[in-house]
C-alpha cells in the first residue's frame, strides 16, 4: 500500500472542503446584501455573483495538484513527500478558498450598501487568490 496516495486525495478533497466553505460564506453575505437591496428599493447589483463564485478556482487548484501527485505516486517518488505535498498543500488551498470567501463576504456587503469599490474589492480577492496558486505552482515543482 502507497501511503502517498493519501495525499494525492487529500489534495483535491481539502481544496473542496475550502472552496464549498468560502462560497458558502459569501453565498450567505450576498443573500442577505441582496435583502437589504430589495427593501430598501435599491437594485441588487448582479456582479455579487463574483464573489461567490471565486473560491471556486481553488478546487482546480486542488485537482491540478491531485494529478500531479498521481503521476508522481506511479513514478515511485517517496509516499512521504507525496502525503506531505497533498495533505497540506491541499489544505493550504483550501484555507486561501475559505478566506476568500470570507472576503467576498465583506465585498457583497459593502457593495451592496454603497454601489462602489468593487475594482478595489475584487483585487482583495485576487491577492487571497494568489497565496493558493503559489501553493499549488511551488508544491509542482518540488514532487516534479
Amino acid at each position: 500500500m502507497n501511503i502517498g496516495l493519501m495525499g494525492v486525495g487529500g489534495a483535491i478533497a481539502l481544496a473542496a472542503v475550502g472552496s464549498a466553505v468560502g462560497i458558502g460564506t459569501a453565498g450567505m453575505a450576498t443573500i442577505g446584501a441582496w435583502k437589504k437591496c430589495f427593501s430598501q428599493n435599491k437594485p441588487a447589483p448582479f456582479a455579487l455573483f463574483i464573489f461567490i463564485g471565486a473560491p471556486l478556482t481553488q478546487t482546480i487548484y486542488g485537482f491540478i495538484l491531485m494529478n500531479r501527485l498521481l503521476l508522481s505516486a506511479a513514478s515511485n517518488i517517496d509516499p512521504g513527500l507525496i502525503l506531505g505535498a497533498g495533505l497540506l498543500g491541499g489544505l493550504a488551498i483550501g484555507i486561501s478558498a475559505w478566506y476568500q470567501g470570507k472576503a467576498g463576504a465583506s465585498a457583497a456587503d459593502a457593495m451592496a450598501e454603497t454601489g462602489k469599490g468593487f475594482v478595489n474589492y475584487i483585487l482583495v480577492i485576487g491577492l487571497v487568490e494568489t497565496v493558493a496558486l503559489f501553493v499549488m505552482v511551488f508544491l509542482l515543482g518540488v514532487v516534479s
